[in-house]
């Protein structure tokens, strides 16, 4: 029997389902992050988390972004060979219009963050469009779409390798996540994909971070075959490496990892690992022909009530006074809380700053004594100074770093994850310092700023440079004045300590 689905009843099952995972974490994620919760031991880490765990339900409650980046959308649709679509739309524009009108909602307007003409003149779309798509033709009378929105600081730590066929895949991914750092915002899951061709074994990587956190019903009932052997196995040796969130050292860096696998050629051994970050979002519906598949909203009972109280460690930091000196006492892994005036500024501004200079030509912002955020804020709504506003991947800037501080005056960045070698020596010769504030909870940390203007490059819009207003923002020394890197320590750390057998991570 035939189904005739509506062109209108697909596109506001994609518009809904998009809206759904801005704000709603799956609830298998909320329940893993909260069991490694419990059980760290490593006090920076088990904070980083108890944020990740408050702001997932602050969104839940409030509507609106688990994070500043609302990810570039990723559609897998399986299209039942009995089903015909009515509509004058494509079934790939169907979906983009579903993408549109969810970026665009007014009530919980979502960052635009996909650039046309990549490696040329990168300008926005304006509605997150196009998504990526991928289908398959199968039996039945039925559309089923799983659709995620995948952050790009995530995304940029994808690793991909031919293998020979006698290679290890576990010497092989325990080699590259280290690599990958703390930009893809650990605990979060790896999806690895195995065989096929090279393009193929990337689709099961992906493919595979849609299925749910199962990896302790997996371990009660054991494994079936070789992906599931190596499920358990990287697990447990991933763990062990002792990144922890947000790379800060700790017992929990992945809270599940998926291996799917297909046939391969004799003489190819494909390897993918794709890793999801603490703003896990997918979901799935079915479109049957009765009207529009819409998410059926979790209950609020589904997340911890966790609080966050300022010890005796937290230093209270007046960033409109902050001076050179001032800076020199503080220690990697210190927590500060911030409040002031903060400049910030990402990619684009760094770019545009750095080509100024190189002119000769006076910047449109005086930077001296100041902090600047990573940041691309989403829009405000209603009543909100700013939208959510989590920071970005700082290693995009070190290669701006030395000029930045050479010629402006800068004092202090804040971004997320850990800096590389070249930024790291420009902060110790200039006596600076590099503060984290943690990936996956821009919500909260957007509740910190209580005032926002647009100081500069107002053209390049959520890349402008803003002035906001913060107070108590809640960061990590991660970067020194003498360049000594947390994110270097802690994981180191916490590695021993898992390796002599005094902590374990299962």
């Amino acid at each position: 029997m035939v189904t005739v689905i509506r062109q209108d009843d697909l596109i506001a099952s994609v518009e809904d389902a998009l809206q759904f995972i801005s704000y709603y974490h799956p609830k298998d994620f909320i329940d893993a992050v909260y069991e490694a919760y419990q059980k760290e031991a490593n006090p920076a880490a088990k904070d980083a988390m108890a944020q990740i765990l408050i702001n997932s339900r602050m969104c839940a409650e409030g509507h609106r972004p688990i994070c500043q980046d609302t990810g570039i959308v990723t559609a897998f649709v399986n299209v039942g060979m009995d089903v015909r679509i009515e509509g004058d739309m494509s079934l790939e524009d169907m979906i983009n219009e579903g993408v549109r009108r969810a970026y665009k909602n007014v009530d919980n307007v979502l960052r635009a963050s996909i650039l046309a003409d990549p490696d040329g003149a990168r300008k926005n779309t304006g509605d997150n469009t196009p998504a990526v798509i991928h289908y398959k033709i199968v039996p039945g009378n039925t559309i089923d779409i799983h659709v995620a929105a995948k952050g790009g600081g995530s995304e940029a730590k994808s690793k991909f390798a031919m293998l020979n066929p006698s290679d290890s895949v576990v010497d092989w991914v325990l080699n590259v996540v280290p690599q990958m750092g703390a930009g893809w915002c650990p605990p979060g899951m790896l999806g690895i994909g195995i065989g096929g061709t090279a393009e193929k074994a990337m689709l099961l990587a992906k493919e595979a971070l849609l299925d749910p956190i199962d990896i302790h019903e997996l371990r009660e009932r054991g494994p079936s075959n070789r992906a599931e052997e190596l499920r358990l196995e990287l697990f447990d040796k991933v763990n062990a490496l002792g990144i922890g969130a947000q790379g800060l050292g700790g017992l929990t860096t992945v809270l599940d990892v998926k291996v799917k696998d297909y046939p391969t050629h004799a003489a190819n051994k494909a390897i993918a690992v794709i890793p999801n970050c603490a703003a896990t979002r997918h979901t799935h519906f079915t479109l049957d022909g009765s009207g529009p598949a819409l998410q059926t909203p979790p209950s609020l009972e589904d997340w911890p009530v966790i609080t966050r109280e300022a010890g005796a460690n937290v230093r209270r930091v007046n960033l409109d006074g902050i001076t050179r000196e001032e800076i020199q006492q503080w220690q990697p892994g210190d927590t500060l809380l911030l409040s002031g005036k903060l400049l910030t500024g990402r990619d684009a501004a760094h770019k545009r700053m750095v080509d100024m200079l190189a002119r000769g030509e006076k910047l449109p912002v005086d930077f001296t004594n100041r902090f600047i955020y990573y940041v691309g804020p989403v829009d405000p709504v209603r009543d909100e100074v700013v939208g959510p506003a989590g920071p970005t991947t700082a290693t995009r800037m070190d290669k701006f770093t030395r000029t930045v501080l050479e010629k402006t005056g800068l004092i202090g960045m804040i971004g997320k994850s850990e800096r590389g070698p070249a930024a790291i020596d420009a902060i110790r010769d200039h006596k600076a310092v590099y503060l984290m504030a943690v990936g996956g909870a821009a919500y909260l940390v957007s509740k910190a700023i209580v005032g926002s203007k647009v100081l500069a490059f107002a053209d390049l819009g959520m890349e402008a440079i803003y002035e906001f207003e913060v107070k108590d923002m809640p960061v990590t020394v991660a970067v020194d004045s003498r360049g000594e890197s947390v994110h270097q320590t802690g994981p180191r750390i916490w590695k021993a300590k898992i390796e002599e057998g005094s902590i374990t991570v299962k």
